[in-house]
């Protein structure tokens, strides 16, 4: 039986956002104990904890928008498209997240150093870059600004996401500076979901030139 766009408008969007947000809940229960004085799983460097674990969970929750599409495409069921704007959103809040916590945390709103760090670490250069793409598309994102943008406009300003997740990727690789297995699946990840996209786009284009 299919599901109609007003039940999961109705239901599957409001369990939709409380599944996001649970990382964002789980680090604050985490920090509540540290400063309790409880057992935690921050480790001995909360602060460097902190800002990876939003870091990570941004560039998951954007590979995970990514993916709406070609899932709805292999499984048919179309209407998953309804959680892509807000799955892609959480994406950019815990992006966001993730500056902040570097920001305040670590250089304590030394907003000097901020910038000096921007411009002389190269990862944090590229990581910064993707921000700046992916700010436009969550701005953009409501209906108004669809609208007001006009459809084929709209659609071209998302496309910034791809360049934008190919920076993520890199910011990942680059901050880890060395050869670890985890930011390597991601970007193995990005480039299946990229390359699906590709795949797509050339298949329609056959297709267009056979009628």
């Amino acid at each position: 039986m299919a599901v109609s766009a007003r039940t999961l408008n109705k239901f599957g969007k409001p369990a939709l956002f409380a599944a996001l947000l649970l990382p964002a809940l789980w680090l604050a229960w985490n920090w509540w104990l540290a400063v309790s004085g409880g057992d935690h799983v921050l480790t001995v460097n909360p602060i460097e904890y902190t800002n990876r674990y939003l870091g990570d969970w941004a560039f998951r929750y954007l590979l995970a928008a990514l993916a709406i599409s070609p899932v709805a495409d292999l499984t048919g069921f179309k209407r998953l498209i309804l959680f892509r704007r807000m799955v892609g959103l959480f994406a950019f809040a815990y992006a966001c997240l993730h500056v902040a916590s570097y920001l305040g945390l670590d250089l304590f709103f030394d907003w000097r150093a901020f910038w000096e760090d921007v411009l002389k670490r190269n990862y944090i250069t590229v990581g910064m870059a993707a921000l700046v793409l992916l700010t436009p598309l969550a701005i953009t994102s409501t209906n108004k600004m669809v609208k007001r943008l006009g459809v084929a406009r709209w659609q071209r300003l998302q496309r910034l996401v791809y360049p934008a997740a190919i920076l993520v990727a890199v910011h990942y690789i680059m901050m880890v500076k060395s050869i670890q297995l985890e930011p390597l699946i991601y970007a193995g990840i990005l480039a299946v979901l990229l390359g699906f996209r590709l795949i797509r786009r050339a298949v329609g284009r056959v297709r267009l030139s056979e009628r």
